[in-house]
């Protein structure tokens, strides 16, 4: 069975395979078209209690309208094309913009060790536009792998006699112990930024994903000819 004819009798939604295009489906136009799978038809009831969290939740309405109001601010008309927009903003000033929208002035940075000379420059950054930021590396604290009981021949340097654990909770911990008002993921490793998001008390935006292969750009894997070697 192809994944065509997986995703028609499929019984969840699958947007990710709909073979309509923007502006032609239904989620960006009222009378587009949509496949039997349709999210936007299948969960009706569920997004309009999104909705209402949207317009009824000051805190969720503030944040919902400024990170649409920052994402209009990123692009400007074609001088070519008036029905086509062209990108102006890099992600990191993108997110500078949008701590100034909400107002945040205290800023968490968790990074990874393997980028802190990026860390150090992204940090210098912020404080040149005022924030305080208090950053936190993913060996925070040093707790040894055989805490966990990782075998040592599974450890990234196993020739060494010690190998410092991966401590994204900790990270989170500290964040919060500081009161920041907004926390970054810089670099973090697959399921470390998991248990991140899942200990920080503060809202977590990503700036940076960890990919060793690729020059931290996961999305190259999608667009070369590693897309070949990843599918089946």
């Amino acid at each position: 069975m192809s994944d065509k004819d997986t995703a028609k009798t499929a019984d969840y939604g699958t947007c990710a395979k709909c073979p309509f295009k923007n502006p032609d489906r239904v989620c960006d136009n009222p009378d587009g078209k949509a496949p039997p799978f349709c999210s936007t038809l299948k969960y009706r009831e569920i997004i309009e209690k999104a909705r209402d969290i949207y317009v009824n939740d000051p805190q969720i309405r503030r944040f919902a309208c400024e990170a649409a109001l920052q994402e209009g601010s990123c692009y400007r008309l074609s001088d070519f094309n008036p029905e086509k927009n062209m990108p102006l903003k890099c992600r990191i000033q993108e997110t500078i913009e949008f701590c100034q929208r909400m107002g945040y002035k205290r800023i968490g940075l968790a990074f990874c060790m393997g980028l802190s000379s990026e860390a150090a420059t992204l940090g210098k950054i912020l404080d040149s536009h005022g924030f305080e930021v208090v950053s936190a590396a993913c060996k925070v604290g040093g707790i040894d792998k055989r805490t966990l009981n990782i075998p040592q021949e599974n450890w990234v340097t196993p020739w060494r006699p010690h190998e410092s654990l991966c401590n994204p909770i900790a990270q989170a911990m500290i964040l919060n112990e500081e009161k920041t008002e907004f926390n970054l993921l810089f670099g973090l490793c697959v399921g470390h930024d998991t248990l991140f998001i899942k200990y920080s008390e503060a809202p977590v935006t990503v700036v940076a994903v960890k990919d060793r292969l690729l020059g931290n750009n996961p999305m190259a894997a999608l667009y070369s000819g590693y897309y070949a070697f990843l599918k089946k």
